[in-house]
């Protein structure tokens, strides 16, 4: 009785959509406070200069002296002690402020705005490219489990999810660009030159993205409520749009969370050799020019990002199964 009374005392948002909503809001905090003070500890540990290096990414390498170099260091004051920077920069975060770039001296936040909106794109072609490749391939194997479908696709997921994603993209440059000719090898501008960066991160999206979908798909397929449909006289095609492509795309779905780590990974590397002006690209950059700044907002943004990204996903797990709203 007194489960009831507290059941029914228990305000809803609490333990529904608004609960989960709240729980991923202290886990974006956390993130960002966690991601914000490693990164700082990290650029501050970096062995050499860090005003001349600040002044190589200004000036350039031929033009930087030891003056250049005490110049920046007065400018931006790197000589006072890294526990009053610290904190300095975690008032400012509080206040929503990611400070200026210490090379060219603009926002970090409007720098960042720019180059997130290629990386956003890049993100999205490669999740669609990968969703049309993975899933359909891994729906089709698990209707048949251990057939011929099933173990080719099995070892090709197995060969992309083992290599790294420079190597992939140095494969796909071969292939496509020096010895067809079909694609730009690297560069931005043109649609064509979103295609090789794309299919690169969703090659391995989608070998995960498959197995995941077999798995599920045979699971579903070997079901008892699968069997009656089948009894009850529907084909299989019916069969399999009404009870098997929705609870297999739960998995899949909830498994995206998981693949966003390695987009997000992945982004660093394929921007890097792609030549993409993107989040990933310009931590690169900021990594080596010690821009401080630049490099705790990207990864900051790139941190907040998979949280985001996994709330969605939780969202439209919500939604897909009865048995969550109804819990």
């Amino acid at each position: 009785m007194s489960q009831v009374l507290a059941s029914r005392t228990t305000p809803r948002w609490t333990t529904g959509l608004g609960g989960l909503l709240l729980q991923r809001l202290f886990q974006a905090g956390l993130v960002a406070w966690m991601v914000g003070t490693l990164t700082f500890v990290l650029t501050r540990s970096l062995p050499g200069d860090m005003a001349y290096r600040i002044a190589a990414g200004r000036y350039g390498h031929d033009m930087v002296n030891t003056s250049a170099a005490e110049a920046v260091r007065a400018e931006l004051a790197l000589d006072q002690p890294a526990l009053g920077a610290y904190f300095g920069w975690l008032w400012d975060l509080l206040q929503f402020n990611l400070g200026r770039s210490l090379v060219s001296g603009e926002p970090v936040l409007a720098e960042l705005w720019h180059q997130l909106g290629h990386s956003l794109g890049l993100a999205t072609m490669a999740v669609l490219l990968s969703l049309l490749l993975g899933p359909p391939l891994g729906l089709i194997a698990g209707l048949k489990p251990n057939g011929w479908l099933d173990r080719v696709s099995e070892v090709a997921a197995s060969v992309l999810r083992a290599l790294p994603p420079f190597a992939v993209g140095l494969l796909l440059i071969l292939i496509f660009s020096v010895s067809l000719g079909w694609l730009p090898a690297a560069g931005h501008g043109r649609s064509a030159h979103g295609v090789l960066p794309a299919l690169t991160l969703a090659l391995a999206l989608a070998a995960i993205s498959s197995r995941v979908a077999r798995n599920a798909m045979a699971d579903v397929s070997q079901s008892a409520y699968y069997a009656f449909s089948r009894t009850k006289g529907l084909g299989e095609r019916q069969s399999f749009l009404r009870h098997g492509m929705r609870n297999a795309a739960v998995p899949v779905i909830a498994y995206l969370g998981v693949q966003f780590v390695y987009l997000i990974e992945g982004v660093v590397v394929v921007e890097t050799l792609f030549a993409w002006p993107g989040i990933g690209h310009a931590l690169v950059h900021a990594i080596v020019a010690r821009d401080v700044p630049m490099v705790q907002g990207t990864a900051l943004v790139m941190g907040l990002m998979f949280v985001v990204l996994n709330t969605v996903v939780d969202l439209l797990c919500h939604w897909l199964d009865p048995r969550r709203r109804s819990a």
